[in-house]
């Protein structure tokens, strides 16, 4: 007798549109093979008990899988150590892979009430199930055959909790555990990512994003069709680009997935907003590190920001003009800046200096009496004055100061100018 093999192409309608579930295994349905092509052929060690042989007739004739489980049930029940106990297991294995099948293409309340009953005795008696491998069926056929049953069993509950119920946390959870009793399963990672990203939870995008890739990447045993899983890799691609803001990573995660169904723990895929939160609190913390080892310049810096924006007049009108600054402000009691330029160069009454970064002029420093001597460019001059004018471009702020209000200043006097060339007296001899 050759066997039968039934391969499931079920549409699966979902808010993302069709999907199509393929188990890549088919169903091998053994006891179509055994039980319904021909009678049973009398053997000397098997005998039909009584009534039996009816109730055998009854079920190779009931059409509905429903139906006939029902009557396998009623044949069990009654004669219970049966003769043909395989024959009869075979016909469950028949009737349960289409009571499951069927589930996936169908909102019959009944009939997914039925496979959720269904799929809890197929994975609590699956190895019983298939303890008993026919002699013309191989290991291999075997094996592939159990998986497949399995499989349809095992993603009954998410899907009648997706699909049914329309309770997308169950679902994602029954998927989830589905996973881990299973891995290699490309169409459970898509409807996975696809039930998780419905629920718009931003705490749960990293898992949908590593699902979604699963099932794009994976293309061992059990993975979706090279056409699925290409339109898969471009939907994924899209949506982390767009949840990241570039591509960073993607590739790193799309060959993580090859080799694990679910994410580990901790796993996770920054989105923008995020990263944005980060790079925020880092130049805080280095602000304020900065504002920590040097508040001079820290408190110098927040007053050019504050001048050099939209609101720098207002602010400079409220906060700096007339005000004798620092002021003590942050701790800091005078600004420190380089010499740039003093004017005159002997005896200044004018001093440019830079305190940012001690190249570039930002103060003017008006006293109130010339200072003594002269100093060269890049000595440290400290200050404390009163703000009375400032510009944006170039930025510079600038400050009457009273002679005794700056520090640093350490002019030398000026060289004397050598005396005019005198002839030399003559003697009164000449």
């Amino acid at each position: 007798m050759g066997r039968v093999l039934e391969v499931f192409d079920v549409l699966v309608s979902s808010r993302r549109g069709l999907v199509i579930l393929s188990l890549a295994a088919a169903v091998m349905l053994i006891a179509g093979q055994v039980v319904w092509a021909q009678t049973p052929a009398p053997a000397q060690e098997k005998k039909w008990q009584t009534g039996e042989y009816d109730m055998y007739q009854a079920i190779t004739k009931e059409a509905q899988p429903g139906k006939r489980l029902e009557l396998l049930d009623a044949w069990k029940a009654k004669v219970p150590n049966s003769d043909y106990a395989d024959v009869r297991k075979q016909a469950y294995l028949q009737a349960y892979s289409q009571i499951l099948t069927a589930a996936y293409s169908t909102q019959n309340a009944d009939q997914l009430a039925l496979a959720s009953k269904v799929s809890g005795d197929v994975l609590a008696n699956l190895d019983s199930l298939f303890a008993n491998k026919p002699a013309t069926v191989s290991d291999a056929d075997w094996a592939t055959a159990k998986k497949s049953v399995q499989l349809l069993a095992l993603n009954i509950p998410g899907y009648i909790a997706w699909q049914k119920d329309k309770d997308l946390p169950k679902a994602e959870a029954e998927f989830t555990r589905s996973l881990q009793t299973e891995p290699n399963q490309g169409q459970t990672a898509l409807w996975l990512a696809t039930i998780v990203l419905a629920q718009r939870k931003p705490e749960k995008t990293s898992f949908a994003l590593y699902e979604y890739a699963r099932a794009a990447m994976y293309d061992g045993p059990g993975a979706l069709d090279a056409a699925t899983r290409q339109k898969s890799k471009t939907e994924f691609e899209n949506y982390y680009k767009r949840y990241h803001g570039s591509d960073e990573g993607m590739d790193a995660l799309e060959n993580q997935v090859k080799t694990a169904a679910l994410p580990p723990n901790g796993f996770e895929v920054l989105s923008k907003a995020k990263i944005a939160q980060q790079a925020a609190a880092a130049q805080a913390a280095k602000d304020e590190e900065f504002r920590k080892n040097n508040p001079m310049l820290a408190l110098w810096m927040s007053i050019k920001t504050a001048l050099t924006g939209a609101d720098g007049a207002s602010y400079f009108d409220s906060s700096m003009k007339g005000a004798g600054l620092p002021g003590g402000a942050g701790g800091v009691t005078e600004f420190k800046g380089k010499l740039i330029e003093a004017k005159p160069a002997v005896r200044p009454k004018e001093l440019v200096l830079s305190i940012e970064d001690g190249k570039t002029p930002d103060v003017r420093l008006k006293l109130d009496v010339p200072l003594a001597g002269k100093m060269d460019p890049g000595a440290d001059i400290g200050f404390q004055g009163v703000a009375t004018a400032y510009t944006v471009s170039p930025f510079e702020v600038t400050f009457d100061v009273e002679k005794a209000k700056i520090t640093g200043w350490k002019g030398a006097p000026a060289a004397p100018a050598h005396p005019a060339h005198r002839p030399a007296r003559r003697s009164s001899g000449d």
